[in-house]
């Protein structure tokens, strides 16, 4: 009885001791060159956001160690995904809810009780609890901020080197940063070599339908990417970042490529705005879709004229996954130097190789 007692307290020790010594603390240098140091890999995470790039970086088996997410953010805006997840990890409904920073309800008291070893926030995160950091870091917890939304490739491929090192997943970061940064480079390679003149885009978030213009993007998330692969966005000139756009505006300046992104959220209670994403079917979508061509004024646009309409998943936006994306768009800008290239294809093999689950539905459609 008594070795018995002796073998499983030095099993503990040993497994205390190689616990302790495969953990390091490092220097990371954050997205906006900060160098915050880190015990990793981390076993206590509070992520705020990029929740299925984090997963595709680590490997879903290390989710376990986020102790608390903003939960709202993800459950209501994208709740396709939410459910997707839920079902493939069980604990995804009994982490901790440090409330939404978009919305005001983050609460830093809740993030202090979880004791986490990092916090990871979304630059525009960091920007908007300023205020807050001071006391989160002098409680002695790391702050790592990482950007997707800025939808730069520097960006994209650098946060997700930083995923990787907290995790320790870092070979498997490197592998998923060189794939989008090669995909985004063959696009521009095309389009440089073609020397064609640059077509004209639109894109809108269609949470409102036709009836009201919503959100458009200027330098950043849809914006950012016509401007990568190509497009002239007519947003730029009078958009920072995203917010609407004078109606007026928009005939004025005859786009020659129109797309209106979608979720699934609240797609059942209001049936004109765009729908788009998680078991959202084809045929509602472009039931959806052909709404907007027909606000006033819209049949003379040229986009409008030529079937040059599309749907797009706007969470397939600000993320690892959006190489699929800038694909769709480039695809719809410049469709003969393009032809050979399926979206839908990048889409489903970054899921089937990265993620666990495998989504359905409606991502990408052009307009019958």
């Amino acid at each position: 009885m008594k070795n018995t007692y002796f073998r499983s307290l030095l099993a503990t020790s040993l497994l205390a001791i190689s616990s302790f010594t495969s953990a390091e603390i490092v220097t990371i240098k954050d997205i906006l060159d900060r160098e915050v140091k880190v015990d990793v890999p981390a076993k206590r995470v509070i992520l705020s956001f990029y929740y299925p790039d984090y997963i595709a970086v680590t490997g879903s088996e290390n989710f376990k160690n986020v102790v608390g997410i903003s939960r709202e953010f993800w459950e209501k805006f994208n709740p396709g995904s939410w459910s997707l997840f839920a079902e493939k990890i069980p604990n995804l409904k009994d982490i901790a809810d440090i409330g939404n920073i978009n919305t005001g309800t983050f609460s830093t008291e809740k993030t202090l009780a979880l004791k986490p070893d990092v916090i990871i926030l979304a630059d525009w995160q960091y920007q908007t609890i300023a205020s807050e950091i001071p006391r989160l870091e002098q409680a002695g917890i790391p702050v790592v901020v990482v950007d997707f939304n800025a939808q730069s490739v520097e960006k994209h491929t650098k946060s997700a080197k930083i995923f990787g090192k907290i995790a320790g997943t870092e070979e498997r970061a490197e592998n998923i940063a060189n794939e989008y940064q090669l995909g985004i480079e063959e696009i521009q390679k095309r389009v440089k070599q073609a020397n064609l003149a640059k077509p004209k885009i639109y894109v809108e978030f269609g949470n409102k339908g036709p009836k009201e213009h919503s959100f458009t993007f200027g330098n950043n998330m849809w914006g950012a990417i016509a401007n990568t692969v190509g497009g002239d966005n007519i947003s730029a000139p009078f958009i920072e970042n995203w917010g609407p756009i004078n109606p007026e505006q928009v005939l004025a300046s005859k786009p020659d490529v129109i797309m209106i992104s979608g979720t699934e959220m609240e797609n059942k209670t209001n049936t004109e705005i765009m729908s788009m994403g998680i078991d959202i079917e084809n045929e509602d979508a472009q039931k959806r879709l052909k709404g907007f061509t027909q606000r006033t004024g819209w049949s003379e646009l040229p986009a409008v004229k030529t079937g040059r309409v599309y749907g797009i998943y706007h969470t397939a936006s600000r993320s690892l996954i959006d190489l699929a994306s800038a694909q769709f768009m480039a695809k719809s800008l410049y469709p003969t130097l393009f032809a050979d290239i399926e979206p839908q294809k990048t889409y489903d093999d970054f899921y089937r190789k990265y993620l666990p689950v495998t989504p359905k539905g409606t991502f990408f459609i052009q307009l019958k």
